[in-house]
């Protein structure tokens, strides 16, 4: 296939009609993107006005309420900056939306595309390793990995890092500014009678890494609700309170998963699958482009919904948000007496079942 839809291209000229039985020598004609000034602007207005507000109050939280930091808040402010490097920049691609061509020029372009891609890979990355850590406190207590100093958890996100921020490198080397004037907008796919070589290429390793980046995580987090489920079920735990705190942060990454990244990965493979197999079908790769559009609102969504996952993962971020709110909104809060009781026979009833599972392990 030799045309390839815009992302975030907005108000478009009409395009030319498309027809499964096109067979013109340049393949299918750019296509006019209708839907995306409508939808999206609100989609991505409200993703940045919840995520700012969550992931501010995340941020106080983080650094003025919680005293101590263990690896797993490494990894879970890692997530926040994430989220705050797409959210800062979803603004200017709101008011392209609504304006209706692009304003602030090719070095801004560059960085909007690539905060916003590099976002996607960044938070799965992050939520994959918070699920993982989990998994190994429940699963293999006595693990080394679980005796991690903050110096060498720190090397983990920073890996990610680097992963996530090594492909997306090439997005900034490019001019990503089409037309002129009231028709210029920033976008990364183009017509590709129109991009040069290396663009091709990168959309197409674009591709690639959007499909593997969803698929292999997904796995992984599959993996780890199961053993969760069984061998901790196998060891008559199931009702422990660290038990359920795990099962409930992988429900809740593998949901967000589901629900923001999902139906991007679906209609990014099927546009790969269009210019592999049907490079001609117009009217197909019309309705992917569609479906891709509405998709990427789902897809900034995850900034929205991760401060939902630093309650389920951290009871140290829980208690500190509930120690924050005022007396009157603490809601199902004990006396003093009966938290401390009830604390005390935690710590106790969890120091009974890491003995258990010792000895279940030398068995």
């Amino acid at each position: 296939m030799e045309g390839e839809a815009s992302i975030f291209a907005t108000k478009m000229p009409t395009s030319i009609p498309l027809s499964t039985n096109q067979t013109s020598s340049v393949g299918c004609p750019p296509v006019g993107i209708h839907l995306e000034g409508l939808i999206l602007p609100p989609i991505l207005t409200i993703d940045v006005i919840l995520g700012l507000l969550g992931n501010l109050v995340a941020l106080w939280i983080f650094c003025f309420r919680m005293k101590v930091w263990n690896p797993n808040t490494l990894f879970l402010i890692n997530l926040v900056i994430a989220d705050f490097l797409v959210l800062v920049s979803l603004p200017l691609r709101i008011d392209a939306l609504l304006r209706g061509y692009w304003v602030f020029g090719d070095g801004l372009c560059r960085i909007n595309l690539f905060l916003m891609f590099s976002n996607r890979s960044a938070s799965i990355g992050l939520m994959t390793v918070i699920a993982i850590y989990r998994y190994f406190k429940v699963v293999h207590p006595h693990h080394r990995l679980n005796r991690m100093t903050k110096r060498q958890a720190g090397y983990v996100p920073a890996f990610i890092w680097l992963l996530v921020i090594g492909p997306r490198v090439p997005m900034l080397a490019f001019n990503h500014i089409k037309g002129s004037g009231a028709k210029t907008q920033c976008f990364f796919f183009t017509s590709y009678k129109e991009a040069s070589r290396a663009i091709i290429v990168l959309v197409g390793m674009h591709r690639i890494l959007s499909v593997l980046e969803f698929l292999f995580p997904l796995a992984l987090l599959l993996f780890c609700s199961a053993r969760i489920s069984c061998i901790l079920r196998q060891r008559k735990m199931s009702k422990a309170q660290n038990v359920r705190r795990a099962m409930r942060v992988c429900a809740v990454i593998v949901a967000v998963f589901f629900i923001c990244f999902l139906p991007g990965t679906v209609t990014t493979a099927g546009l790969w699958i269009i210019a592999s197999n049907r490079p001609l079908d117009c009217a197909s790769f019309y309705t992917f482009t569609q479906l891709t559009i509405v998709s990427f609102g789902l897809n900034f969504l995850n900034s929205a919904l991760d401060p939902v996952i630093y309650c389920f993962s951290s009871s140290m971020f829980r208690n500190a948000l509930r120690d924050s709110l005022p007396k009157a909104l603490r809601c199902g809060e004990k006396g003093d007496g009966e938290a401390a009781t009830s604390t005390s026979g935690t710590r106790s009833t969890e120091g009974q079942e890491l003995k258990s599972m010792a000895a279940v392990e030398k068995k």
